[in-house]
């Protein structure tokens, strides 16, 4: 009897790059929106739908602010509790977790989420940067192993930091979608948000049959069965960073992908669409 697939140990992220990485992301966003409210048909921008459908633009930037704010708010719940708590959850919890992740992104929506519905585009490009502030202030000036909770259970700062990086690089591709223009991300946000996607499936679906690339930033191998030794394995999957996060996402499909030649899948076994989406 073959032995059980092993799930991987999970990644440690360092705080000071996490940090690094957030703010150099948030910036990305914080300038799109910048040029995005300044231009003359912002307002029929703003009102333009997603690829969510029910969803616009301006939606979007609302919801942009609501995660960078959630730091701050969450610190604040901790604090009001008293006693800390013991971290509950990890990353990977996070993300494999559909109702956790969906019930957190919810629960980040600003204090005035109503009032950023109608402001006038400069304003509400100025709450994002505020709420940009807010998020580096409250991460600068908090310890990494601090406890927080959130609608799925407590976590380190250190890991709810990875958890707004994930967040924000996602929220930034749709935002780029929407609005046609070409996607900018920060380097080391797409290599940590590609990675911690990239453990999630090998966790969700653990084993050493089916080798998936996203170069240059990950290789995991996943899905149980023959597990190859040396050489090339056999069962190849092979991506871009983008492309991968869009299929974890929900954002692309598998189909799509492969026929546009974003995705390249070789062997038996290489077919990961029953994986996928990782979250949505």
């Amino acid at each position: 009897m073959s032995p059980a697939p092993r799930t991987p140990r999970p990644r440690r992220y360092d705080p000071a790059k996490v940090r690094a990485a957030l703010d150099g992301q948030v910036r990305v966003v914080c300038e799109a929106v910048d040029a995005l409210c300044a231009g003359p048909d912002a307002r029929a921008v703003l009102d333009s739908p997603t690829w969510q459908g029910d969803r616009t633009v301006r939606d979007l930037v609302v919801r942009l602010a609501g995660v960078l704010e959630s730091l701050p708010r969450r610190l604040a719940e901790a604090t009001a509790a008293g006693a800390s708590a013991r971290a509950g959850i990890t990353l990977i919890d996070y993300v494999s977790g559909p109702s956790s992740r969906a019930g957190e992104l919810a629960a980040a929506a600003p204090a005035d989420a109503a009032a950023l519905a109608s402001v006038e585009p400069p304003a509400l490009a100025g709450r994002l940067r505020e709420a940009a502030r807010n998020l580096a202030d409250a991460a600068a000036g908090t310890d990494p192993a601090t406890v927080v909770p959130t609608v799925a259970g407590a976590m380190t700062v250190a890991d709810f930091l990875v958890t707004r990086l994930l967040e924000t690089v996602v929220l930034a591709d749709d935002l780029a979608d929407a609005t046609g223009t070409a996607p900018r991300h920060d380097r080391q946000a797409l290599a940590a948000v590609t990675r911690l996607l990239a453990d999630t499936l090998a966790a969700k679906a653990p084993g050493g049959s089916v080798e998936v690339r996203i170069p240059p930033f990950a290789v995991v191998q996943c899905v149980a069965g023959p597990r190859h030794t040396r050489g090339t394995p056999p069962n190849v999957v092979e991506t871009d960073p983008l492309t991968w996060i869009r299929l974890a996402t929900g954002r692309s499909s598998w189909a799509v992908a492969l026929d546009d030649a974003a995705v390249s899948a070789s062997g038996e076994r290489a077919d990961i669409s029953d994986q996928l989406p990782l979250l949505s």
